[in-house]
């Protein structure tokens, strides 16, 4: 098995939604295509990524650096002892010649790239990439039912508070049980009436969650934390800076309820740093970190492994995202449940085409690979960037 071809190409993520630091009109993702040739005489798969959302293309790097350090290396250094392609060691390749720190600036690219070989590796086994994780992983069979939660409430134009309510009565007849909406993108007293909009057509407070997308500095993230608290809210998502661990230490002591975030932590060090000295207490808050943004799925998989030998729960993490990416991953490895984002990210956004959610929960789909055949605008786009491989 080895890797014969690469392409990388940018779309705009097609949404104008925006959240409480900025609008998304501008975002661009990268789609890669990655041609393996599994051997033996079978016929050539390809694999395909793309960068989530929230960050911006990043092909640059991937046709300077990255592509070219995985056509150079020796084919048989990239398989694991059974002959397949282990995605490991081809992140590791992508790194040779890498200084240590600084990981946004290659994370994103390099999980990108190793998200799509995950792909690849799952078509030419002819196996879900979800299965294909929980056996590596959890020595067990991958979960067929998922938990899935709604990100929404974006600010709209000419939004009143009453149009939450009414988004979530959308998302109710649609399946979804959970709902997440936006704060810190108008002033206190109106996200508060957001968020009592929201209560109003909910069975309780743990069926809603808040996200400020790092917005507040300490003052705000302060005054947030003591005005949701009576709420006890499913959590508060991303109150501030997430590498500022002093000032997340200093909310998780002084807001009960469940405080997450992830989105914006690029490794697993910046994780472990966000236990060890932001405060985050085991068995309460939540981590969601974005895998083709953070080296990729296996460094995803090994970081949920180290917290689980210090006592982190595989169902504390929600990956961000809201994609068949994250679903394979939250079906592999037993996780918390998965983001969904239903007509606001155009093609990029949810999941197969086929998929039906009911009180909550999604049936995976058993394509071979991550699944995207199945979410026909986004396969569209993904056969686009394959064709380009020669």
């Amino acid at each position: 098995m080895r890797i014969t071809h690469l392409h990388e190409a940018a779309f705009p993520v097609q949404s104008t939604m925006r959240n409480a630091v900025f609008s998304f009109a501008e975002m661009t993702t990268s789609i890669v295509a990655v041609r393996v040739d599994p051997g033996n005489g079978k016929a050539p798969v390809t694999g395909f990524a793309f960068n989530s959302t929230g960050r911006y293309a990043c092909g640059q790097a991937m046709r300077d650096r990255f592509f070219p350090r995985l056509l150079r290396a020796a084919p048989d250094s990239l398989l694991d002892d059974a002959g397949a392609l282990d995605p490991a060691k081809a992140r590791s390749v992508m790194l040779v010649g890498e200084k240590p720190g600084g990981h946004a600036e290659r994370s994103i690219p390099i999980g990108t790239i190793e998200t799509a070989l995950w792909d690849a590796l799952g078509k030419a086994q002819g196996l879900p990439t979800a299965e294909v994780l929980a056996r590596r992983y959890r020595k067990r069979p991958m979960q067929q039912k998922v938990s899935v939660y709604v990100g929404g409430g974006w600010y709209r134009p000419g939004g009143v508070p009453q149009d939450v309510a009414e988004e979530i009565r959308r998302h109710q007849a649609s399946g979804y049980t959970h709902v997440k909406i936006k704060v810190g993108g108008a002033p206190l007293q109106e996200d508060l009436q957001r968020i009592e909009c929201a209560l109003g057509v909910l069975p309780d407070s743990t069926h809603l969650a808040v996200d400020a997308n790092a917005k507040f500095g300490r003052d705000e993230a302060l005054a947030y934390a003591r005005a949701l608290a009576p709420y006890r809210l499913r959590w508060f998502e991303e109150p501030c800076e997430p590498n500022d661990y002093g000032l997340m230490a200093e909310l998780a002591a002084a807001y009960a309820p469940p405080l997450a975030t992830g989105e914006d932590l690029y490794g697993a060090q910046d994780v472990f740093n966000l236990v060890r000295f932001g405060g985050w207490r085991r068995g309460q808050d939540l981590i969601q970190v974005d895998p083709p943004q953070s080296y990729g799925m296996d460094a995803y998989a090994t970081m949920v492994l180290d917290l689980e030998k210090q006592g982190w729960d595989a169902r504390c993490h929600f990956p961000h995202g809201g994609n068949q990416m994250s679903l394979a991953l939250v079906a592999g490895l037993g996780l918390g449940g998965c983001e969904a984002y239903p007509g606001v990210f155009g093609s990029f956004g949810g999941f197969a085409d086929e998929t039906v959610v009911q009180d909550g929960f999604v049936q995976v789909p058993q394509l071979p690979g991550i699944g995207f055949e199945g979410h026909n605008a986004l396969h569209a786009l993904m056969t686009s960037v394959g064709a380009q491989l020669r």
